[in-house]
């Protein structure tokens, strides 16, 4: 039986833990799979409700974290080694960039037959200064030379990676978009939404808006809110804007809501506020289930799963056009794309959401038949099944 040694960054509340965990859990009976995981650091949100579902016991590197600290990495680097030498895996399987880049080191030089690694994402822009960006893509380039498959998660990603960054020649990657259990994206969606609705103190006639995800910078609400200002100035509805999260930049976002004028919770007394920051909410399905727009407003982004969701829950999708977004809705049939930082652009769409009834409720539709067709977690395995038993007959 060959067995699976699978190394992820973190399992923070993301894309590349419901990843990981499904692929852990539902891969074939063939394969023996162990998960290793770093740490999240205080402001995320914990995943474990994920984990106890799928009845999944990670082993945990109390040294690897998502930042750099050069002496907490060698030693992950050497347990890693350990956990090798102990597990014999024929596989090793990195996700995201820090385990991508111990892991794979560790599997190489313990000579693991084959080396895979998933790009999530990546860093190539919008997140650190051309001097740092070009480091982190030569270390890329030389660990894929040190691996048998990159697999990303949309042909936008792979010809990033492979024809703009040079990351890896084109014949290196394979293409697996991510997969998910969404059936409780689907059921019982008005008694949530009634849920939802009683708990924010949402009349039947406003319009929800809704954003999800850490309050990070490459997040970007900066233009959410300015957006969400301009749809409220020119809206003939009554709308109500929720951020679903929470993150370092929680007191700027708040400052700029305060600047733009946008009244927000929580409030000491009164009626509820145009704004309401929720902090991180576990059942997203029942806030995607009580809002009607779902925004994303990223600098870059791999697969978001916040979108993947939204539109099982039958929630049409306003966002900018970055990264993997536009693999993973069908534009103007089951969501909005605006370029990166087009403030007017991004409200127009909104605006036009909001003002047409028909046009919400036929992209809901879409929407749901789209994801419940793609992005299955069976479907996920099984293409990740096969990956691994081609590489592994093929051999080094």
């Amino acid at each position: 039986m060959p067995r699976v040694l699978r190394i992820i960054n973190r399992l923070n509340l993301g894309g590349p833990t419901y990843n990981a965990a499904n692929l852990t859990r539902y891969l074939d009976s063939d394969f023996e799979t162990m998960l290793v995981s770093g740490m999240t650091d205080d402001t995320e949100q914990s995943s474990q409700f994920i984990l106890d579902k799928l009845d999944l016991h990670p082993v945990y590197i109390r040294e690897m974290y998502r930042e750099l600290n050069p002496l907490k990495d060698y030693k992950a680097y050497f347990k890693i080694r350990e956990i090798i030498r102990e597990f014999k895996p024929d596989i090793v399987h990195t996700h995201a960039a820090k385990a991508g880049a111990v892991g794979r080191l560790a599997a190489w030089h313990e000579r693991v037959p084959v080396i895979v690694h998933t790009f999530h994402g990546h860093v190539f822009h919008s997140y650190f200064g051309p001097l740092k960006t070009r480091a982190f893509l030569e270390i890329e380039r030389y660990l894929a030379r040190r691996t048998d498959a990159i697999v990303t998660l949309s042909d936008i990603q792979r010809d990033e990676l492979a024809d703009q960054f040079k990351v890896a020649p084109r014949d290196k990657f394979e293409i697996i978009p991510l997969g998910f259990d969404l059936s409780k994206f689907t059921e019982d969606k008005e008694r949530k939404r009634k849920q939802f609705r009683d708990q924010y103190h949402i009349a039947e006639d406003e319009i929800v808006i809704s954003i999800v995800g850490r309050l990070v910078p490459i997040k970007n609400h900066d233009l959410f809110l300015r957006a969400i200002k301009l749809v409220s100035e020119k809206s003939t509805k009554k709308i109500r804007a929720f951020i679903i999260g929470d993150g370092e930049l929680r007191p700027q976002v708040e400052l700029l809501a305060r600047d733009l004028g946008l009244p927000f919770d929580p409030q000491p007394q009164g009626p509820p506020r145009l704004l309401t920051f929720t902090s991180w909410i576990r059942d997203i399905d029942v806030s995607n289930a009580g809002s009607d727009i779902i925004a994303l407003t990223s600098l870059n982004e791999g697969t978001p799963v916040s979108l993947i969701e939204a539109q099982a829950s039958g929630k049409p999708i306003v966002s900018t056009r970055v990264g993997g977004i536009a693999n993973i809705l069908v534009e103007d049939e089951t969501g909005l794309l605006s370029q990166s930082g087009d403030v007017e652009s991004l409200a127009g769409n909104l605006l036009q959401l909001v003002e047409d009834d028909h046009l919400r409720h036929s992209m809901s539709d879409k929407g749901v038949s789209h994801v419940l067709k793609n992005f299955s977690h069976l479907r996920l395995a099984q293409d990740m099944g096969a990956l691994y038993r081609r590489l592994l007959s093929r051999g080094r």
